[in-house]
């Protein structure tokens, strides 16, 4: 059974229907692409899953829960983590101090002021950082962190309520070759030990292609093709809508 199952998922702005009548499934272990070109409707469909925005119309169920209807804060203690575009972290606090505040509002712990919030939940934190290769710069200010590392301090946070669902919205923004590849290998590592199930939105193609196991193509608002890599990459639709008529994917290559 799939972890994650989206169905007839719409949004409408006024007259235009964003997205209509998405269909998907996500199993656990699962990494899967969410892909299309600029107003496919990729951003409203993830943020419908998420909760930000709400759906004009459709399901979707978490292991059997409907999560339509629900705020952010709700969905997210149930299981659902996520991770933006521009990372979001505390700039002014340290790395750890960054988990540390994730873990104090996934215990509901935050407005608990009796006990100083740098000793709560430290090695529970550190563990977290460990995982995404962090640890030794457990206590340097956030700001003075390389823009990659953000993006993995950032991760730990969004492990810290030890998710069944990951979101990841454009991992790799901003990030140069080699930082991608290592942060989608460390995202692919994640998945596979706390079979976790990862949806993510990307636009580079490179990253895609070698990490997603499988990927869905948007384009106005409609699914319009689904499968593997080899599938997707020679399909004649994705190719017509993504890149225009006579290009491939292959020309996404730097």
């Amino acid at each position: 059974m799939s972890l994650l199952q989206v169905r007839g998922l719409s949004k409408s702005f006024g007259g235009v229907r964003a997205v209509d009548g998405v269909n998907f499934d996500l199993a656990e272990g699962e990494l899967l692409a969410l892909i299309g070109p600029n107003g496919a409707g990729k951003s409203t469909t993830f943020n419908m899953v998420n909760g930000q925005l709400a759906a004009t119309a459709g399901s979707v169920k978490l292991a059997g829960r409907e999560l339509v209807g629900l705020k952010p804060r709700r969905i997210w203690r149930l299981g659902v983590g996520r991770t933006f575009q521009i990372a979001a972290t505390f700039a002014s606090l340290t790395v750890v101090e960054n988990v540390q505040m994730a873990l104090l509002s996934h215990h509901r712990q935050v407005f608990a002021l009796w006990r100083p919030a740098a000793s709560r939940h430290r090695v529970q934190a550190l563990d977290l950082l460990e995982q995404v290769g962090m640890r030794a710069q457990a206590d340097r200010p956030c700001s003075e962190l390389a823009y990659g590392d953000v993006k993995r301090v950032e991760l730990a946070m969004a492990l810290a309520n030890d998710p069944k669902l990951l979101l990841m919205d454009e991992p790799t923004a901003g990030m140069a070759p080699r930082e991608r590849n290592e942060l989608m290998a460390l995202a692919r590592r994640l998945v596979v030990e706390r079979r976790m199930a990862v949806l993510f939105t990307e636009h580079n193609m490179d990253v895609v292609f070698a990490y997603a196991d499988r990927m869905i193509v948007l384009a106005r608002g409609r699914l319009i093709a689904e499968g593997s890599a080899r599938e997707i990459r020679d399909h004649p639709k994705v190719q017509e809508v993504y890149f225009g008529t006579g290009k491939t994917f292959e020309s996404t290559a730097p």
